[in-house]
């Protein structure tokens, strides 16, 4: 049996060079992955896309409550994580199984009710990643609470690379949309393999009658979030697709998937360091507090900016990258990217909220937020059509979701004002750089040099809010965090 060996070093350490993997390994994706969703965008066009967002739809509406939010249990784990990680791994394939046979038969209902009866095979087979993604759950926190980004990168980097290359190969074949499905089943099989050779502990099964009820007890709040979660964060591409149809979902997959970069690249990365991070930090709330707030400024510093110029060259960006083919997806992204910017930092807060042990103030705040949106998107869909779709998203994140999370802060004893001053110096140069941009790139004629611009004021707003921050980003790098575990 492999165990991971003693760690030495402080947290501090541990933390920032795990983020620093994490980063480099998000960045590397999100750049390989551009031109290869480029080629698949104009191999494909948008209706193939629109049938893919179908089937991708159903599976993550799985995924987010697929191994009932156990395996977050190994993150944060006061004790030895490996003595739980046999009767999570077991939990999580046994109702991974189950998951997979009901969505398998429930198929062709769900794809009716999209408006694309055709995508009834590509959901069942993209089906397959349930029982998959269940496989890896266990073995996959070990790794996120060792702090194992650089193997997360290797397993990420050949999953990416693999699955789209068999994707590109299929699209020229002429397969449509069951070329993208065919590429993530590559890409999980592949992935599944590496993280059960990498974990801590390989993959073991077992079962613990003793820890079922503490295991459910923490899993199934985040669970019923997490569903909730995917609703809020799907429910958009939901009414699109059973609203407007398969092809108009096409155009608003592709502004989404945009609007997602920077959820990814910085977001992402972030979640796979920080819960582990604070949640060391358990038994010194104080500390655990400042360290929360000194991430949400710089996560905000860096994300904001790029966000708002998203939002700001829609246009260009589209032309440039997708072409003059998906026009129509601009208005979207604008909408969305906005919306993003919010996202990012609610996913802190999410974490943060998980680490202090409210899983039932997450789900209280996910599903009022999801109350309101879901009606706000059907008028919205009458209404403004795609655009008004992303509209809703934006402004109900803002009018319902931001006071809540504030709320729900207030409730741990983390100051809002501490927050609100992080933000405001990040917020507002966003705002003015979104208004620089917009009033730029409407000048230029040519989309390169639209994104060039743009692109050039970002960074420069990036450099200057980094600079301006630079003490809190010294503070994170050199802190010298005891090891708890």
């Amino acid at each position: 049996m492999k165990t991971a060996p003693p760690r030495t070093d402080d947290l501090g350490t541990r933390a920032g060079r795990a983020l620093g993997w994490s980063l480099a390994n998000t960045a590397l994706a999100r750049l390989g992955t551009v031109g290869i969703g480029i080629a698949l965008a104009r191999l494909l066009g948008p209706t193939a896309f629109g049938t893919f967002a179908v089937a991708t739809v159903a599976l993550l509406a799985v995924l987010s409550f697929n191994e009932l939010g156990i395996s977050l249990a190994i993150v944060r784990w006061p004790g030895d994580p490996h003595t739980i990680a046999p009767t999570v791994a077991t939990l999580s394939v046994a109702t991974s199984s189950i998951l997979f046979v009901g969505t398998w038969f429930t198929a062709p209902v769900f794809a009716t009710a999209m408006g694309e009866p055709s995508a009834t095979p590509v959901v069942r087979l993209m089906c397959v990643c349930i029982v998959l993604n269940g496989l890896v759950a266990a073995p996959a926190a070990l790794m996120q609470r060792e702090f194992m980004q650089k193997q997360r990168m290797i397993i990420d980097q050949l999953g990416v690379w693999v699955g789209a290359g068999v994707s590109i190969a299929l699209a020229v074949m002429g397969t449509g949309a069951m070329s993208l499905a065919v590429g993530r089943i590559a890409a999980s099989v592949l992935s599944a393999v590496l993280f059960v050779h990498f974990a801590p502990n390989h993959l073991r099964f077992g079962f613990e009658p003793a820890l079922l009820r503490p295991l459910l007890r923490f899993g199934l709040p985040l669970a019923g979030a997490s569903a909730v979660v995917f609703v809020a964060s799907y429910a958009d591409q939901i009414v699109a697709g059973s609203a407007l149809g398969a092809t108009e979902l096409g155009f608003y997959v592709l502004a989404f998937n945009l609007a997602s970069w920077p959820i990814a690249l910085f977001s992402g990365p972030l979640r796979s360091v920080a819960p582990a991070m604070l949640a060391r930090l358990q038994d010194r709330p104080a500390e655990m507090t400042d360290v929360f707030l000194g991430l949400a400024g710089v996560l905000a510093a860096v994300s904001l900016p790029v966000c708002a110029v998203v939002a700001a060259a829609a246009r260009p960006i589209v032309a440039f990258v997708y072409g003059d083919e998906w026009a129509r997806s601009a208005d979207v992204l604008t909408w969305l990217a906005a919306a993003a910017g919010a996202r990012i930092l609610f996913e802190l807060v999410y974490d943060y909220l998980v680490v202090t042990r409210r899983s039932s103030t997450i789900l209280v705040v996910q599903v009022a937020w999801t109350v309101a949106l879901v009606p706000a998107l059907v008028i919205a869909s009458h209404y403004g059509g795609l655009a008004g779709i992303a509209l809703a998203q934006f402004v109900v994140a803002l009018l319902v979701a931001l006071p809540l999370y504030l709320l729900a802060l207030r409730s741990v004893g983390s100051s809002t004002s501490r927050l609100a001053r992080r933000l405001l110096v990040p917020a507002g140069a966003s705002c003015f750089l979104a208004l620089g941009v917009a009033a730029t790139t409407s000048q230029i004629g040519n989309s390169f040099v639209a994104c060039a611009v743009a692109g050039s004021l970002c960074a420069a707003t990036v450099a200057a809010l980094g600079f301006s921050d630079r003490a809190a980003i010294a503070r994170l790098r050199s802190a010298r965090i005891g090891d708890a575990s």
